[in-house]
């Protein structure tokens, strides 16, 4: 079954008139940057499962499971004699396995509606589509996040708008602000039987409804996943929980590269084969400029969608947040808008607060300014120290920066007036 790097995933169904064993293996590369799956099978002329599929039938599914822990590999095989007279109940039985789940999403071959399975089978043998399941990203959708004044008719007619030309609307959630007078909207529809091509649809919905509502859209499509660039300095325990989820598939995102001021984390991303670049930042700022025209063009030829500071403690020039408007995301070690700034858990201990905090939010010129995507807090004492702050505030970094990453890759987030709003 031919996938794409780093994940590969491997079938071998053999059928041996004269052996009555079969054998189902998996293999994982210890380096972490791919898994091989296996099954062999081997079945004399009588069933070997008899009690289930008396007419002869083997089978193996493939499902994806949506929280990322596990997956079953295989295919349906089905002997073109059983297929007349074999029950649909009796002309399957099923042989999983369970493994960590690396990258599965690079294992599926795509063909809209099914998921074809590559197998080099006996020509006695034919293999089947395995159907769609829940969760599994099958069919391709488009994603629609739209905010503009609040007026009537607003929802009806992007509604109507997807249904008359054959979509499918799997997911829509809406706000509006009353204060502000704003209306915001997520709306995600399937595109296998959708009348438009998609590179019109973008522009047929500007003429139709986002001159008519004053609306701003962002139109994205589920099988494009987004290319996510990453910035790091010293420290690497965002760097690590990041690619982490990344190497196990929890988020659907390409990495095509790091980048960093210093060469300290050039093992991480070895250990993840993944390109460490690094632009060295002289102390009297000198060669800011230099920097930052690099980095846009390895950027630009990298077609990166958006950057994540994983703790990069280097100022982001004008021009990076220019090219990138609310899609640099930040993670501060602080409950903002509280200790601004450098050192912020030492500012907390000598003002002796009762909780710390970690803010994700967008990169705007403002330091640590911009629209705010995830907060959280853990309670301390009088017994912490400083160190014990910076400890327990790294484990809330981890997971803040994350929640905000995949509200950004799932195109969950509009902002507006400096502020989020997360259409969940």
């Amino acid at each position: 079954m031919p996938v794409a790097p780093p994940a590969q995933y491997g079938i071998d169904c053999a059928i041996a008139r004269r052996s009555n064993t079969r054998n189902s293996g998996h293999g994982y590369c210890q380096k972490g940057q791919y898994a091989v799956l296996g099954a062999a099978i081997a079945c004399s002329n009588t069933p070997l499962f008899a009690p289930i599929a008396p007419a002869g039938a083997i089978g193996l599914g493939l499902r994806y499971c949506p929280t990322g822990q596990y997956a079953q590999l295989g295919a349906r095989l089905l002997p073109k004699r059983a297929i007349r007279r074999a029950s649909v109940l009796h002309a399957r039985a099923i042989l999983g396995l369970r493994i960590a789940c690396f990258c599965i999403f690079r294992s599926y071959i795509h063909d809209k509606q099914h998921i074809i399975l590559k197998i080099h089978i006996p020509s006695n043998f034919i293999h089947f589509p395995i159907a769609p399941t829940k969760g599994n990203l099958m069919n391709p959708t488009a994603i629609l996040l739209l905010h503009c004044p609040d007026t009537t008719g607003i929802i009806s007619e992007i509604t109507r708008f997807i249904t008359d030309n054959g979509g499918n609307i799997v997911d829509i959630d809406q706000f509006v602000d009353h204060i502000e007078g704003m209306f915001f909207m997520r709306i995600e529809w399937e595109l296998d039987h959708f009348a438009i091509e998609r590179d019109k649809i973008a522009e047929i919905l500007d003429t139709l409804y986002a001159k008519r509502f004053n609306a701003k859209c962002n139109l994205y499509f589920s099988d494009i996943p987004p290319r996510m660039a990453i910035f790091v300095s010293k420290m690497g325990h965002c760097l690590y929980d990041l690619l982490a989820r990344y190497q196990s598939g929890e988020w659907r995102v390409e990495i095509p590269c790091i980048i960093s001021n210093h060469e300290d984390m050039r093992h991480v991303a070895e250990q993840f084969s993944i390109p460490y670049y690094v632009f060295p930042i002289e102390k009297d700022k000198s060669n800011v400029a230099q920097v930052e025209a690099a980095e846009l063009e390895l950027l630009r030829r990298e077609r990166i969608s958006f950057i994540v500071l994983a703790r990069y403690m280097q100022i982001i020039t004008d021009g990076l947040i220019a090219a990138y408007p609310n899609r640099i995301i930040n993670i501060h070690h602080s409950f903002l808008p509280a200790f601004v700034g450098a050192k912020p858990y030492h500012q907390a201990w000598t003002r002796g607060v009762k909780i710390i905090g970690a803010t994700s939010h967008y990169v705007t010129a403002e330091l640590d300014a911009g629209p705010i995507i995830e907060q959280d807090v853990v309670r301390i004492t009088h017994r912490d120290t400083p160190q014990s702050l910076v400890k327990k505030g790294r484990d809330l970094e981890k997971i803040v920066l994350a929640r905000a990453v995949t509200q950004h890759i799932e195109r969950r987030i509009l902002t507006y007036d400096n502020k989020t709003v997360i259409l969940n």
